[in-house]
């Protein structure tokens, strides 16, 4: 149920993400997620700016629907003639996370890249899926003998199953096994939060409480009472001087997962906030 002294926006992401995950639309959930930080965002603009920029692709594709094909006009027009670009000199910046500045300023992270991408792809016929490889966000076309991958954020450069192993490796600086698991699909809540948990982690990084917490609460939208939300949620709240709120987090976590290594801290936290409460 939508909170009626929620933002707009918020409303917005909200009745967005409560559909079933198949009829989420992925680019408005995305955008109503930065209408936050840009109250004056006119979704529906982006929304058509993305139709626009499929349309242009449809104009430089061959007749032939094989999906390679596809894949190199969207590169062309993405990266040649756009000059879509992945952001190595800000990586941090909180705007390679919001889609619009991402549409706006043609560079971001990967995740923001493949979004663009993929919502390109689809209006072409050529669908593809994101996929949780961990460090490093990478999308493919759905097709059953395709064992290909696209790095959005490297030009669209198409990855095999030993490129995505050598990725890894470069991501963690030393060579990693790639589990099968590691090249599943995301589904639309699982792509939103993924985009969310870039932006607590870097607001966080920034010290940045009121931008950490907002984006903690669409995290607990998505999946609700996940326990290291709340958890964060409460040491957030308790930073914000609301201990109320942060006391009533840190017990649900404990709730939750009583055995967790990070009980008794917790549990040393409660009792500082109790002390405090009268």
């Amino acid at each position: 149920m939508v909170n009626k002294g929620q933002s707009l926006a918020r409303q917005c992401f909200q009745r967005e993400v409560e559909q079933p995950d198949e009829q989420i639309h992925l680019e408005r959930a995305a955008l109503y997620l930065a209408q936050e930080d840009y109250p004056e965002l006119d979704v529906e603009a982006y929304v058509k700016a993305l139709d626009a920029l499929a349309a242009a692709v449809k104009e430089r594709s061959p007749q032939s629907s094989y999906p390679l094909k596809i894949i190199q006009a969207i590169n062309h027009y993405l990266y040649d003639e756009l000059g879509f670009v992945g952001n190595t000199a800000d990586y941090y910046d909180p705007r390679n996370s919001f889609l619009n500045e991402v549409i706006d300023r043609r560079t971001g992270i990967p995740i923001t890249l493949s979004l663009v991408y993929l919502a390109i792809a689809q209006r072409v016929g050529l669908p593809m899926v994101g996929i949780n490889m961990p460090g490093h966000f990478l999308i493919r076309p759905v097709i059953d003998e395709a064992e290909i991958c696209v790095d959005a954020f490297h030009q669209g450069e198409i990855l095999f199953p030993q490129d995505c192993e050598e990725r890894l490796a470069q991501v963690y600086g030393h060579p990693v096994e790639l589990k099968p698991a590691f090249l599943q699909a995301v589904s639309k809540r699982q792509y939103l939060a993924r985009m969310l948990t870039n932006l607590k982690v870097t607001y966080s990084n920034q010290g940045k409480l009121e931008q950490t917490l907002a984006a903690i609460d669409r995290l607990l939208l998505l999946f609700p009472d996940t326990p290291l939300e709340l958890r964060d949620r409460g040491i957030v709240y308790y930073h914000l001087d609301r201990a109320t709120e942060a006391q009533h987090d840190l017990e649900s976590y404990l709730t939750l997962v009583p055995t967790a290594i990070d009980a008794p801290v917790i549990q040393r936290l409660l009792k500082t906030i109790k002390k405090g409460v009268v």
